[in-house]
């Protein structure tokens, strides 16, 4: 009787589950890390250190929607992150639940807020 379950003939159920997540980890740290240079670079060669020089560079309609997106990459980042945490560590899938729900009210309210700042009069 042969074992087929080993080696490259091995039955892999779910194998691609965690490349989506991954991914999306990737990709959301590098639109975080572009807006970090894009700062960085808007520091550097600033002229105007007051208030009214930062608030023109985020006045501008590009710089908002950068940022909103950045945010939006920072909040899914962080929701990837938060859930593989209560799936590792919290066993009681009710509690697992409570935990997973209440982290995406948070985001998505940080997302509001985020959005409220960025365009309110």
């Amino acid at each position: 009787m042969a074992n087929d379950n080993i080696g490259p003939h091995r039955l892999v159920v779910g194998a691609h589950y965690g490349l989506k997540d991954w991914l999306a980890q990737r990709v959301t740290a590098i639109v975080m890390a572009s807006y970090t240079l894009v700062l960085l670079i808007a520091f550097l060669t600033a002229t105007d250190f007051s208030y009214e020089g930062w608030a023109g560079l985020f006045a501008q309609q590009w710089f908002k929607m950068f940022s909103f997106v950045t945010f939006l990459s920072l909040f899914y980042h962080a929701w990837v992150g938060m859930r593989d945490i209560w799936m590792d560590y919290i066993k009681p899938v009710s509690i697992r639940l409570v935990l997973q729900v209440a982290t995406i009210l948070w985001l998505v309210a940080c997302a509001g807020w985020t959005a409220q700042i960025l365009w309110r009069a």
